[in-house]
């Protein structure tokens, strides 16, 4: 293996072998709609959030709406147990820096498997910009209002932490629950010096980003205030991006029950151990 390669190598049948057909025809059947059944639609103002249950087994589509680009910050637990919860981190390392079709979200230790595995990216095409930007972005952090008291001497509310918490509130979760986010729809990378940079969202009206839910799911997404990344917050030139924010769609389907028959949720990580601890004797 070269030492450039891919640290985490998936050997055939283990939970990384994604069954591609499987995840196809869901893909495929989501755009006929005699195998799919929509069972909720909602559309995501500017500058706010909102949470909602896909259940396992089900498809979730993140859209763009008529209005244009727009970024989205998405958190996602197990419904039944908040704390098992996306692990940036770990999907980082198991899929990469930025994650499109076949990838996988996985959850927090010790539970350590898949929440839900991408089906559909219609930005899948941009792949590797000439400056090394990709999209759909585990690198960075939501915004939230305790960054922008270090550069500013006002208080915002509307920072995608702050929407999040918002969110979450009547699911009987708080602001502790809001972790790290995928940002959907948002071109970042690393620069030459090692820094972390964002680029304007290439999404245009109808592009999408779905989902399969591998276990019951609570979702929460912010609309992001800085919108389609295309306006500096921060730094000489920066001003407020609200004339560059615009609205998200969520919609969730059933899928046809053939689609989904013989598929299960997937178990917890199958480590028993005590972690070498011994027990009083």
């Amino acid at each position: 293996m070269s030492m450039t390669s891919a640290y985490y190598q998936a050997p055939p049948g283990s939970v990384l072998d994604v069954d591609r057909d499987f995840y196809d025809r869901l893909a495929e059947a989501a755009e006929t709609t005699d195998r799919r059944e929509m069972v909720e639609r909602f559309v995501i103002p500017i500058r706010s959030g909102k949470a909602w249950e896909v259940p396992a087994g089900h498809l979730c589509r993140i859209l763009i709406t008529p209005e244009g680009p727009q970024c989205g910050d998405f958190n996602v637990w197990n419904r039944h147990n908040p704390r098992e919860r996306m692990w940036t981190s770990r999907t980082r390392q198991l899929q990469g820096t930025h994650v499109t079709r076949y990838d996988r979200l996985w959850s927090t230790l010790p539970y350590l498997r898949p929440l839900l595995t991408i089906t559909k990216d219609t930005l899948e095409w941009y792949g590797v910009d000439e400056d090394g930007g990709r999209i759909h972005d585990l690198l960075g952090a939501r915004c939230d209002p305790y960054v922008n008291r270090l550069f500013s001497e006002r208080d915002f509310d509307f920072h995608c932490h702050s929407n999040l918490t918002r969110a979450v509130l009547p699911w009987g979760l708080t602001e502790l629950d809001v972790h790290d986010v995928l940002n959907i729809f948002t071109v970042t990378g690393i620069n030459a010096d090692g820094n972390y940079f964002m680029k304007p969202s290439p999404a245009t009206p109808g592009d999408f980003f779905e989902f399969f839910a591998e276990q019951d799911l609570l979702c929460a997404l912010s609309t992001c205030p800085a919108g389609d990344l295309s306006v500096p917050m921060w730094g000489p030139d920066a001003r407020d991006p609200i004339e560059v924010c615009r609205p998200l769609a969520v919609e969730v389907y059933r899928p046809a029950e053939e689609l989904t028959r013989g598929w299960t949720p997937p178990a917890t990580a199958p480590y028993r151990g005590v972690h070498g601890l011994g027990f009083p004797s």
